[in-house]
This record gives C-alpha cells, structure tokens and sequence, in this order.
C-alpha cells in the first residue's frame, strides 16, 4: 500500500522566535505601567486618567520622527501636560467651576509626583558649567552668544553631552549669565 506522507514547510510555532526590536523606552516608563496596573485595582480615577494620557502620548510619539527614548524627555512632556493642567484650572477658577478646578488639581498634585522622580543636575552645578564655558569662550576671543553657548554645552564631547539636564533650564541660566 501506498501512504501518503504531508510536508508542511510551516515551523512548529515553538521553533519561531519573534522579536521585537522597537524604541527603547525611557525607565520612568516601567514605573508608569506598573502604577497604572495599580491605579485600575485600587480604582484612582484621576491617577489612571493622568497615567493613561502619558502613556497614549508616549506611544503616539513613538511613530513619530523623535520618539521619546529617555526620562529626560519624558520630563518634558509630563511638565508640558503639567503645565496645561495649571492652566486649566486657572481657567476653570475664572468661571466659577470648582468642581472641575478640584479635578485639574488632582491631576497636578499627580503629574508632580512623577516629574519629581526624575534626577536632573542641580541648578548650583549647572551655573557652574555654563559660567566655565563663557570664561572659556571670553579667554578663545569668541563673543558668547546664548545660541553659541548652548551649542558648545550639548556639542558632542561637550559638558553637558549626554547628562541628565533639561533644555530649557540650561537655556535660562545661560540666558541669565549672559546678561
């Protein structure tokens, strides 16, 4: 008799491996997925709701050109949301809506929570840099400009390339030391 023997050039699903090599994520962004899984079981509306926005904006950028890849970025956009949320309340104090003033500031008192726990350069350590390149700057015989400055700061090997500092409190204090 004959048998009929079947090939299959299918793999057995276990002999596939997939991978996945997508943009790094930022370490806050562990913490803001953890906290959302326990905002849903204790039932925090207004911390899923903030945690919920940030995680949606994140994947947004993701397809974007400047995916958000680390803390430093990630601070920006909670201090961006953090910002407008201020400003909604205020907005909401004008025309008398307490209630919703009360859920703006909620929504504060939580986005602050997270932008404090990333660590950025002290100020105190910041001025001193900045003030060290001026001097630098002054004694090659260049005129210091804020746009100059902050271009030899964040140049590649630069003293600030690649530390944890924010944009634009470095822009001010160059700002401030230039005048």
């Amino acid at each position: 008799m004959f048998q009929s023997i079947r090939f299959s050039s299918r793999l057995p699903a276990r002999l596939v491996r997939w991978n996945s090599t997508g943009p790094a994520l930022p370490p806050l962004m562990a913490t803001l997925r953890t906290d959302l899984k326990t905002a849903m079981r204790a039932k925090d509306t207004t911390r899923l709701n903030v945690l919920r926005a940030l995680i949606s904006e994140t994947n947004n950028a993701a397809k974007t050109a400047s995916p958000i890849q680390t803390d430093i970025q990630l601070l920006s956009l909670i201090r961006k949301r953090l910002n407008a949320s201020k400003d909604a309340a205020k907005e909401f104090a004008a025309a008398e809506r307490p209630d919703l003033k009360e859920k703006e500031d909620a929504q504060v008192v939580v986005l602050e929570e997270y932008a404090s726990q990333v660590k950025t350069l002290p100020i105190a350590e910041i001025k001193e840099v900045v003030t060290n390149e001026i001097a630098a700057m002054i004694n090659a015989n260049t005129k210091p400009n804020q746009g100059t400055v902050l271009k030899a700061l964040f140049a590649p090997g630069g003293p600030l390339d690649g530390k944890p500092v924010d944009r634009k409190e470095v822009a001010t204090e160059v700002k401030n030391a230039l005048s």
